[in-house]
C-alpha cells in the first residue's frame, strides 16, 4: 500500500469512527467497542491489512495512553476532585495491589497457570481505563465526591499497573524478590511525581508570561509540556504516566491564556488517540484464536468484576476511614465496584509480556481482549441503571459546560448548566427568589426545546435547563445555593439547608 492509500484508508476510518460516536452516545454503548470492531474489520481477519507486531503495538499504545491521560488531567476540575484525591490514591495503590493478588490467586487455582503469569494477568487487569471512565462521567450525573474518586483513580492507577506489568514481565526471565519489586515501584512513582510537580508549575509560569504570536500555539505548547514531562520521567527511570497526568492536572487548573481552546484541542487529540489505539488493537487481534480464550476469559472477568474489584474497593474504603481520609458509604462502594471499567489499558498492557516473549502471553492477550469486550458491553450501558437503583445519581447537580468565549476567560467567569430534575423544590421558584450572589445571573432558560432570556419573575419548572454565568470567586456559593433551593425550596435558609455536598 502506498502512502496516499494509507492516508485515504486512515481518513475513512477516522470519519466512520466519528460518525459512530453519535450512535454510541445514544445507545450507551462504549465507543471503544465500535473502534475495536473497525480494527477487526480492516485487519488480517477482515480486509487483510497485516499487523502482527506486539512490540510496535506496545510503543504506539503507550504513547496514545499518554495523550489520553494528558487530556484527562487538562479537563479535570481540581476543586471538584480535591476532596476525593486521598481516597483515589488509596484505591490506585492499595486497591490495585488487592486486585492483583486476588485475581492471581483465584486464576492460579482455577485455571492452573503458574504464579508469575497469574500475577501478570492480575496486574494487566488491575487498572481502570481513563478514556472509558471519562466518557461515562460526561454523560452520567454523579455527586462531585463520587465522580471525583472515579476520575482521579483512573488517572492515578495507570502508573503503578504499568510499572507492575513491566517488572513482572521481566521477572519471568530473572529472579526478582518482593522487596526489589516494591523498591523499584516506589522509586519510579516518586521520580514520576517529582517530574510532574516540577514541569507543571514551571510550564504554567512560563505560559502566563510569554506572549506567543498566535493563539493556536498555546494548546500545542501545553500538550508539548505534558510530553516533556512524560519523556523526562522515563529517561530518569520514573513513571511517565504519573508525570504526564500531574503535569496536565496542574496546567489545566492554572489561569493560562486561551484555556478553553487548549482543552478543546486536548479533547480532539485524545479522541484521535483513542480511535487510532482501538483500531490498532483490533487489527492486532486474531479472530480465529479467540474461541479458545472465551471460557478462561469469562472466568477471569467474573472473578475481576464480582470478587477482586469489590474487595479492593472495600479494603480501600476501610483503610481510608482508618487513616481519617474520609468514608465511602456502601451505596458508593457498590457503584465504584461496578464502575471499574476496563478498556484500552488492559489490552495495551497485555502487549508488554507478549513483546517480552513471556510464555503464554499470546493466550493472555486473547483472554484480555475477550474480557474487555464482554464486560464493557455488560457494565457500560448498565451504569445509569445501577446509579439510579443505588440512589447515587445527582441529576440536579451543576455541570461544567465547555465554552469557547474569550470574554468569560478575561472576566474569570464560568458558565454552568443546571438541569432541574423532577421533584426538585426549584419548581415554581421565581428567578429573583434564587437570591444568587451579585456575581451570578441566570442568563438563559431552555424549556421544551426552546430557549429564552428569563425575567426576574420567570418561574422555574421541572425539566428546565438553566444557564448561569458566575464569576469564579462565587461559583461555589452559587452551586451551594442552587442545591439548597433544590432540596428545601426558596426558604432553604430558614430550614438550615446550606446546600453542602
Amino acid at each position: 500500500m502506498t502512502l496516499d492509500l494509507w492516508l485515504l484508508v486512515g481518513a475513512a476510518i477516522v470519519i466512520a469512527a466519528i460518525a459512530s460516536v453519535r450512535l454510541a452516545h445514544r445507545t450507551g454503548l462504549p465507543s471503544l467497542l465500535i473502534f475495536l470492531g473497525f480494527g477487526l474489520a480492516v485487519g488480517p481477519s477482515g480486509f487483510g491489512i497485516p499487523f502482527e507486531s506486539p512490540q510496535l503495538a506496545q510503543q504506539i499504545g503507550l504513547s496514545a495512553l499518554a495523550v489520553i491521560l494528558a487530556e484527562g488531567g487538562l479537563t479535570t476540575n481540581w476543586p471538584h476532585v480535591r476532596r476525593s484525591v486521598p481516597m483515589a490514591l488509596v484505591m490506585a495503590t492499595v486497591g490495585v495491589t488487592v486486585s492483583i493478588v486476588v485475581v492471581a490467586l483465584l486464576v492460579q487455582g482455577i485455571l492452573g497457570i503458574d504464579g508469575t503469569t497469574a500475577l501478570i494477568f492480575g496486574a494487566v487487569l488491575a487498572s481502570t481505563d481513563a478514556a472509558a471512565v471519562f466518557s461515562v462521567l460526561r454523560r452520567l450525573p454523579l455527586p462531585p465526591r463520587l465522580a471525583g474518586v472515579l476520575e482521579a483513580e483512573s488517572g492515578f492507577n495507570d502508573a503503578p499497573t504499568v510499572i507492575a506489568v513491566v517488572l513482572l514481565s521481566g521477572a519471568s526471565h530473572s529472579q526478582a524478590t518482593l522487596g526489589t519489586f516494591l523498591v523499584e515501584t516506589s522509586v519510579e512513582l516518586i521520580i514520576g511525581a517529582g517530574v510532574g510537580l516540577a514541569v507543571g508549575p514551571t510550564g504554567a509560569y512560563a505560559l502566563r508570561r510569554v506572549a506567543l504570536p498566535a493563539s493556536g500555539l498555546y494548546p500545542i505548547a501545553v500538550l508539548a509540556l505534558t510530553f516533556v514531562s512524560y519523556g523526562g520521567a522515563v529517561l530518569l527511570h520514573g513513571s511517565g504516566f504519573l508525570a504526564v497526568y500531574l503535569t496536565a492536572l496542574i496546567l489545566g487548573n492554572s489561569r493560562l491564556p486561551h484555556r478553553a481552546a487548549t482543552r478543546g484541542f486536548a479533547e480532539g487529540a485524545a479522541w484521535l488517540a483513542q480511535i487510532g489505539l482501538f483500531v490498532m488493537l483490533g487489527m492486532l487481534a486474531d479472530v480465529e484464536e479467540m474461541p479458545s480464550a472465551i471460557v478462561p476469559g469469562l472466568i477471569t472477568g467474573t472473578i475481576l468484576v464480582l470478587v477482586a474489584r469489590p474487595l479492593s474497593v472495600v479494603v480501600s474504603s476501610a483503610l481510608a476511614w482508618a487513616l481519617r481520609l474520609g468514608w465511602v458509604n456502601w451505596r458508593d462502594q457498590a457503584f465504584l465496584s461496578w464502575a471499574g471499567l476496563r478498556g484500552a489499558i488492559p489490552i495495551v498492557l497485555a502487549t508488554i509480556p507478549w513483546a517480552a516473549n513471556v510464555e503464554g502471553s499470546k493466550d493472555l492477550f486473547n483472554q484480555v481482549f475477550v474480557i474487555v469486550i464482554v464486560f464493557t458491553l455488560l457494565q457500560g450501558p448498565t451504569l445509569p441503571f445501577v446509579a439510579r437503583v443505588l440512589g447515587v445519581s445527582a441529576p440536579g447537580e451543576a455541570h461544567d459546560l465547555s465554552v469557547e468565549s474569550a470574554p468569560l476567560e478575561e472576566l474569570k467567569a464560568d458558565l454552568l448548566q443546571v438541569k432541574v430534575p423532577p421533584g426538585s423544590r426549584l419548581h415554581g421558584v421565581e428567578i429573583f427568589e434564587l437570591r444568587l450572589p451579585a456575581g451570578a445571573q441566570v442568563t438563559l432558560v431552555v424549556r421544551d426545546g426552546k430557549s429564552f432570556v428569563p425575567a426576574s419573575t420567570t418561574r422555574i419548572r421541572a425539566d428546565d435547563q438553566l444557564l448561569v454565568v458566575t464569576t469564579a470567586s462565587c461559583r461555589e456559593q452559587v452551586e451551594r445555593r442552587l442545591r439548597a433551593v433544590s432540596r428545601s425550596g426558596k426558604l432553604a435558609g430558614w430550614y438550615g439547608e446550606r446546600g453542602l455536598e
